[in-house]
């Protein structure tokens, strides 16, 4: 529209001025009638940035135009402020409305006077720029940064008017809209959806906050009332210590709780952060170099971990995955993405029962998660004595609370081993790969049979003597007694020194053998690779402890007859034949197995 129309006596542009005019002074009359204010520079807020490197470049931006006194500083809640600033609040009002006017900053910018400031991260190299903190790593590792501290505070703000309070609120961004009906449901006032618009609903819940707190349940919070709510919903992280944590080495920043963890070790792909104190939360830095095969292989590695547990739901595709691992110890969450041959992500491990905090620590850590140039190198490494065939990049295998062996007795992989060894499993593995179920129980005699829930073809599988063996014959017992230590069986070889027990007992045998635990439920041959019987667990009698050299088996007839009448199918031998050690050590490799009780 030309500048020369008029209305009535008024030309456009003389709207403009006025409107201008009254704006600055509405604004200005604001500030003067806080005192504590009127008399200190104010910022005029562009905007704000999810990310530090955001919030630079932004700032780098703006800078670029010609803006003067762009500067940066951090927000309570992990957010960063691009500002002009500080100047005197005439000045501030009037580069607000200039600047709006001429579309060089967003039409939401407005005043603020700083009270929320933090940190300031622009302009680099600035008087008031804060100085980059860092952690050195041990072994002359790469320098950690944490250059900027983010802790919950409650704003400092005076008391407004009715029409000061509606001012103030309409300069909120959508997202600290949405922040405050978040932090409004949490106090049970609000329970409609978050989408930042201050409807009928969400007056009310404001209404009802206020009188909660005994205020005027005018509808409209106050700026000192938004920050009263806001330090009640984030004081809960009060002591987590969010800090964001730039690590060159691994080419990731994020926020991280150090007042709960610090920096320890790398360990590739992993930058491990450990519980600093009694609570018991871990933090890791994943970062390696590789394509989609590779990721997919760190998917299967990690939930081999003692930190991801086997409940709880878990994704993949092409580009990304997550998994959720939740038992009654601990509930940890795992989030890597692959994007231009590096794979990148975070682990946080967190005690279980303490959910609210969890969540809410872990979505400040999601939103701050962002990857800068680097990869953690394989170099980095150094080996210590804490080195054990049990860890992974220094983080625990998961293990079975229990170890025992077994063996295959036909050609659908049935497995027969010790009762002792299912006892309050969850899950059972053969050989740590395939998942089996009980088929049959016999607590008289000590044995269970176990079935491969897939699929499963043993290489060997057992043929039972029921000829009557020699007393002093030479036996020999294949097993585990190191659990997945050791990958093959291991055979101790002894003598039979009995047909019976030592109560003259007919369904058993009496050994002269050195054995371990992890043995029970192993093979017992004798000198032809024949099944003697299945070696069972040494318990004590009546208060009374054996030499250790006296164990027992289950006899095979009593073995056979059993599994039999369970439509078990098994084979059986009266030959009497002779092997090598070494011919009867391979048979035992391709005969046993181990079998590990497992519970989520």
């Amino acid at each position: 529209m030309p500048a020369n129309i008029s209305t009535g006596n008024i030309s456009f542009r003389g709207i403009q001025v006025i409107m201008a005019r009254l704006f600055s002074a509405l604004i200005i009359s604001i500030f003067m009638a806080l005192p504590a204010i009127a008399q200190q520079n104010i910022w005029v807020q562009i905007e704000a940035q999810r990310t530090l490197t955001g919030a630079q470049d932004a700032a780098r931006e703006y800078a670029a135009t010609g803006l003067d006194n762009v500067s940066g500083y951090a927000l309570p809640g992990g957010w960063y402020a691009v500002a002009i600033g500080p100047l005197p609040p005439t000045d501030a009002t009037t580069q607000l409305i200039d600047l709006r006017t001429a579309g060089r900053i967003p039409a939401d910018s407005y005043l603020v006077d700083g009270s929320r400031f933090g940190t300031q991260f622009w302009p680099v190299g600035g008087a008031t720029q804060a100085q980059p903190e860092t952690v050195q790593p041990t072994n002359e590792q790469p320098l950690i940064e944490t250059p900027v501290i983010i802790e919950p505070e409650v704003p400092q703000a005076p008391d407004e008017t009715f029409a000061q309070a509606q001012i103030s609120e309409q300069a909120l961004s959508n997202d600290a809209k949405r922040e405050l009906q978040v932090a409004m449901q949490w106090a049970g006032f609000y329970n409609s959806t978050i989408d930042g618009l201050f409807g009928r609903g969400t007056r009310q819940s404001m209404a009802n906050w206020q009188e909660a707190n005994n205020h005027e349940p005018t509808g409209v919070l106050t700026t000192a009332q938004r920050g009263e709510l806001l330090a009640a919903y984030n004081a809960i992280l009060d002591g987590m210590g969010l800090q964001l944590v730039r690590d060159d080495a691994s080419g990731i920043e994020m926020q991280i709780p150090t007042g709960i963890v610090t920096f320890s070790k790398y360990e590739p792909p992993f930058a491990h952060f450990d519980a600093s104190g009694d609570f018991n939360a871990q933090v890791l830095l994943i970062s390696q170099p590789g394509d989609q095969t590779r990721m997919f292989g760190l998917y299967e590695i990690l939930q081999t971990l003692e930190i991801v547990p086997t409940e709880g739901p878990r994704q993949r595709n092409n580009q990304s995955f997550e998994i959720e691992g939740i038992n009654d110890k601990i509930h940890s969450y795992t989030y890597v993405a692959l994007e231009n041959g590096q794979i990148k992500g975070y682990t946080v491990v967190w005690p279980a029962g303490d959910e609210e905090r969890r969540s809410r620590v872990l979505e400040i850590m999601q939103g701050s998660f962002n990857t800068i140039e680097g990869v953690l190198s394989p170099a980095i490494a150094r080996p210590d004595e804490n080195q054990a065939i049990d860890l992974v990049a220094g983080l625990e295998i998961r293990k079975p609370i229990r170890d025992r062996s077994g063996f295959y007795i036909n050609d659908s992989g049935d497995v027969l081993t010790s009762v002792d060894a299912v006892e309050q499993c969850t899950t059972i593995t053969l050989g740590l790969d395939h998942e089996a179920s009980v088929v049959h129980r016999d607590d008289t005699h000590g044995l269970v049979v176990l079935r491969p829930t897939s699929s499963l073809a043993p290489p060997a599988v057992a043929k039972f003597q029921t000829a009557v063996p020699r007393i002093q014959a030479e036996i020999a017992v294949a097993g585990f007694p190191y659990g997945n230590v050791l990958t093959t069986p291991a055979l101790t070889f002894g003598q039979l020194a009995d047909i019976r027990g030592l109560n003259g007992e007919n369904n058993i045998k009496r050994l002269s053998i050195f054995v371990q635990p992890g043995d029970a439920g192993g093979p017992v041959f004798d000198d032809g690779g024949a099944v003697l019987g299945m070696l069972l667990p040494k318990t004590s009698t009546n208060g009374q402890t054996l030499p250790p050299e006296v164990s027992f088996s289950v006899d095979a007839d009593e073995i056979v007859t059993s599994l039999t009448n369970a439509g078990v199918a098994v084979t059986t031998t009266d030959s009497l034949a002779s092997v090598t050690p070494e011919v009867l050590t391979v048979m035992a490799a391709d005969m046993a197995v181990l079998v590990s009780c497992w519970t989520n």
